[in-house]
């Protein structure tokens, strides 16, 4: 082989390490930086790049954002090295870094090609997957706590973190371990019925959402299921723990198989966030609460909605079914938990009394338990003329999750103030209180 040959195939593979994908390297900035700002929901400008065929088009300038190959001629460009701070991009928020605006100049340069197999899809879906930041080895305040969860054997309860889960004895409230590569803020914990997995929805507000499938023994990451632009919020598994459902921030509720992690539904019902998931205990059906003030009870299997609940009026954050599946309890901003049936529209009735908004229910045989931001759980009997039956908790500190270990008679709440305290349903009263923040001092 000459040695002239050497020198073009060196150069040609040197050519081709310098290449800049799309995918790899342009998309994930634009999903992290730009698309909150430009996306489906909202378009400053009237352009859009939360697909490739998208970023393409003008926006209300009319000027197209893309000169292939001519990066000084792409509006595109331009916008994010102006000095100017009334155009530059993205907008009140931090420039792109050097780095990040020579990864983009040497796109354009190159062709601004797609290296992705569908320029429709949403950017968030090509991304690789994000490994997110180590959360502090010691946490200098607390942080609310917005999700947790007990094992089913009742061992260990998990618990939102910053950028974790961590992993608690509900016996005496020592930290077992912290499961990481976790977003931001994590909203919604479940562990997999009949199975070893710890499913999680998560997000960085306004940056990325996530529903991740952890080990729940080593917490190692199992597989990231949903990569979005905004939070995740709501999570569940089916009776048998064989398929999972996922809403968030996209409005959509997406069906996954668990064993495989396919994809094997998209229902898309919603006109605004999807905060709440809750399947049947019969599997039939699936009941979901939404920011669109609604709460309603689909067909997994079709997605065809089979009843509506449209009485609150506002924000629906929380669902779930009777034992025998012959109602449904919502609850949300106007504090109020409602209940009805999955097959009839009409109200049956509703339980007031609350002062704050209702963020989680949870159903037992006999009753149901409900958390409030006026700080307090309250566990109400089920029946025509529901009564309350207990009062977990103090006013001022608002509660933002509950979890319950029936078996053994635990209820565990989680507050804003980085708390979490667990009760004996039976006799009410507390047997622990720890604050999920390793290493914090107060």
């Amino acid at each position: 082989m000459s040695r002239f040959f050497h020198i073009v195939l060196f150069a040609l593979l040197a050519a081709h390490a310098r290449a800049i994908s799309f995918t790899n390297d342009v998309a994930p900035i634009l999903v992290q930086k730009c698309l909150i700002c430009h996306g489906a929901e909202k378009s400053k400008g009237g352009y859009r790049l939360d697909t490739f065929e998208v970023l393409l088009k003008a926006g209300s300038s009319k000027e197209g954002p893309l000169s292939p190959g001519k990066s000084e001629n792409s509006q595109f460009y331009r916008l994010l090295v102006t000095t100017d701070e009334d155009d530059r991009m993205p907008q009140k928020n931090e420039p792109l870094s050097k780095a990040e605006i020579q990864r983009i100049r040497e796109w354009i340069e190159g062709g601004s090609k797609f290296d992705g197999t569908d320029a429709t899809a949403a950017l968030v879906s090509l991304i690789p997957p994000i490994h997110q930041p180590e959360p502090p080895s010691a946490y200098p305040a607390p942080v609310p706590v917005t999700a947790l969860a007990f094992a089913p054997d009742g061992s260990e309860i998990s618990v939102s973190g910053y950028h974790e889960i961590t992993v608690w004895s509900p016996e005496d409230g020592r930290l077992l371990r912290r499961v990481k590569n976790v977003a931001q803020s994590t909203l919604s914990l479940a562990y997999q019925p009949k199975g070893n997995l710890l499913a999680a929805a998560s997000g960085t507000p306004g940056k990325l959402g996530e529903i991740k499938l952890f080990d729940a023994i080593s917490g190692q990451l199992v597989r990231v299921l949903v990569t979005s632009a905004d939070v995740m919020l709501a999570i569940a598994f089916n009776p048998d723990g064989t398929k999972l459902a996922t809403g968030g921030s996209d409005n959509k509720i997406h069906i996954f198989e668990v064993a495989s992690g396919k994809l094997e539904r998209t229902i898309d019902q919603h006109s605004d966030w999807v905060t709440g998931l809750a399947f049947s205990h019969n599997g039939k059906w699936l009941a979901s609460a939404s920011r669109d003030k609604s709460a309603r009870v689909c067909d997994p299997t079709t997605g065809e909605v089979e009843q509506s609940s449209l009485g609150h009026g506002d924000f629906v954050f929380s669902v779930g079914f009777t034992v025998d599946d012959k109602q449904v309890w919502s609850c949300g901003r106007d504090r109020k938990i409602q209940r009805w049936r999955p097959t009839e529209e009409k109200k049956e009735g509703e339980i007031s009394g609350f002062e704050g908004d209702i963020l989680r229910l949870l159903m037992t045989c006999n009753s149901v338990f409900s958390c409030s931001t006026d700080g307090l759980v309250r566990e109400h009997s089920l029946g025509k003329e529901p009564e309350l039956l207990s009062v977990f908790g103090k006013e001022g500190v608002a509660v933002y999750a509950i979890a319950l270990d029936e078996a053994h008679f635990r209820l565990a709440a989680g507050a804003f103030d980085g708390t979490v305290r667990i009760w004996n349903t039976k006799s009410g009263r507390e047997l622990l209180k720890f604050m999920a923040a390793p290493g914090f001092r107060n």
